[in-house]
């Protein structure tokens, strides 16, 4: 007899296979450095930005509060500040009642915000329940994904993370885009030197940085453009070069210049 967690991979199995079969759409995850939810809520510069990739009128938006314990603080700001909007907002909890049919839930979302929190412990409980299956074939279905600091660096191959007490360390994520991720890039002290450090080591494969505010919109799996809530925020890109880390800002348009 299956056990709960062995029938949600083969539901997740599934729904990748018929998102397989569809076809083509266009696949989009928006990675957010951070401060897309401003504690006052009078910046929602990305997330209307992150709404409009949907191309729905009243977009159904889902919020994955997992790295933080889904926490009430987090859920009720994601609603504060999409009340703002002509959509739709909802949430997944994963340490409350969670919806049984989880293909269905996932699936009937246009767009879905992951917050920020314990990676690890996020990705851990995703794979548990087959979520990091389900948001696979969302994604390959066209639903829009993306998040800010956790729900940012998740959808890469690696990410830069503090969820260990200490320095940052990496960690291998969903890897549905390649290469590594590192958020918070111009608001936390180590997070630009310990980066540059572990791609000329070759910790980590070359990747993204992004600064607080800015969100690297993906197409496919490939960045297509970056994009800020606020002037000299940048979206940054880091490759090695022999014993060293190369990084180049990236053309980034403020949104709130139009």
């Amino acid at each position: 007899m299956k056990t709960e967690t062995e029938t949600a991979a083969t539901l997740a199995a599934t729904a990748i296979r018929k998102a397989q079969t569809q076809p083509k759409t266009k696949r989009q995850i928006i990675a957010i450095g951070g401060a897309a939810l401003t504690p006052e809520l009078d910046n929602l510069l990305l997330v209307d930005y992150f709404l409009q990739q949907t191309r729905k009128k009243k977009p159904r938006v889902c919020f994955i509060g997992t790295a933080h314990g889904d926490a009430d603080a987090g859920r009720l700001r994601f609603y504060a500040g999409l009340s703002q909007f002509n959509c739709k907002p909802t949430h997944l909890p994963l340490f409350a009642r969670t919806p049984r049919d989880l293909t269905s839930f996932i699936l009937e979302q246009d767009a879905i915000i992951v917050g920020g929190g314990n990676t690890r412990s996020m990705l851990a409980v995703w794979r548990d329940w087959g979520l990091d299956l389900h948001l696979r074939a969302a994604w390959q279905r066209g639903v829009v994904l993306g998040g800010w600091s956790a729900g940012s660096i998740c959808w890469f191959e690696q990410g830069i993370t503090d969820s260990i007490a200490g320095p940052l360390t990496t960690l291998n994520c969903l890897g549905l885009l390649r290469g590594s991720n590192c958020p918070h890039y111009d608001s936390e002290r180590q997070r630009r030197p310990t980066y540059r450090r572990m791609i000329a080591d070759g910790r980590v494969a070359d990747g993204y940085a992004a600064d607080d505010g800015v969100a690297l919109h993906f197409i496919g799996e490939q960045l297509a453009h970056v994009v800020a809530n606020r002037s000299r925020a940048r979206g940054w890109k880091l490759a090695r070069s022999g014993k060293r880390a190369v990084e180049r800002a990236l053309p980034t348009r403020n949104l709130a210049k139009r």
